[in-house]
């Protein structure tokens, strides 16, 4: 009957209650629970688990650059400063107000780790989120164009809860790159969050783009209702390699 009832579960794709079920037989630790109580570890087996495989599903989706979680994030020296700022980033309210958020500062100063570690807690509290390299995206929906996948494309991203957009800015948009720019930005406005990394002072993003107009209708919707930290100090790669040389 035990298998019987495992079948039916596994069918059902109930895999938490499966799990939960087969370590009961083995341990014989429903012996002692009630019909109630026995009903109530099932299913909270079974959402523990589907939780869990949303949140990985939700990583993989995500596609990021780097695995990385808040509570690693170093806060040390002149990150201080910025420690209030991205712990109240990290509950993810903002994405729940739909604001933006814009972190610019120099090579290595991290970044990209940081958006990396605030893209994970989001995944961790159901927000769909994708991460996209400037470069990598424009590229692919470039493409996209010449194949008639464009529109899903678009609307696939425009889906997306947060979408972290890194390295913005490290070399100039083409007109077609900034159109595309364009019709992104208008589909998230006031409805999804999007979050810029970028080695070039927000002052400055108007030279990115190609066409002043089309400068002035993205920055105008990025910028009005945006978080903006501007990080500043010593690149955290030069700090790894000297205290790893250090240590050597």
């Amino acid at each position: 009957m035990n298998d019987d009832i495992l079948n039916k579960m596994h069918t059902m794709k109930l895999y938490g209650m499966v799990r939960a079920f087969k370590t009961s037989l083995d341990t014989r630790g429903f012996d002692h629970l009630t019909s109630d109580e026995l009903l109530e570890t099932l299913i909270v087996a079974e959402w523990d688990d589907r939780t869990n495989r949303r949140h990985e599903r939700g990583i993989r989706n995500a596609r990021f650059r780097y695995k990385a979680m808040v509570e690693q994030i170093t806060f040390a020296g002149s990150r201080e400063v910025y420690k209030n700022q991205i712990l109240r980033l990290a509950d993810c309210t903002f994405i729940e107000k739909k604001e933006n958020v814009l972190f610019t500062g120099s090579t290595g100063i991290g970044k990209s780790y940081i958006a990396s570690a605030i893209g994970h807690q989001a995944c961790s509290l159901g927000y769909r989120v994708l991460y996209e390299h400037t470069s990598k995206l424009f590229a692919r929906l470039k493409m996209a164009k010449a194949d008639s996948s464009y529109l899903k494309e678009l609307s696939k991203i425009e889906k997306q809860d947060l979408l972290i957009i890194d390295d913005f800015g490290i070399q100039p948009l083409d007109q077609q790159s900034s159109a595309i720019l364009m019709e992104i930005i208008e589909d998230r406005h006031g409805k999804r969050s999007t979050m810029f990394t970028s080695q070039v002072p927000v002052s400055n993003w108007y030279k990115i783009i190609s066409e002043q107009t089309i400068a002035d209708a993205i920055l105008d919707r990025i910028i009005h209702n945006a978080h903006r930290l501007e990080l500043k100090g010593d690149s955290m790669r030069k700090r790894k390699e000297n205290t790893q040389v250090e240590n050597n």
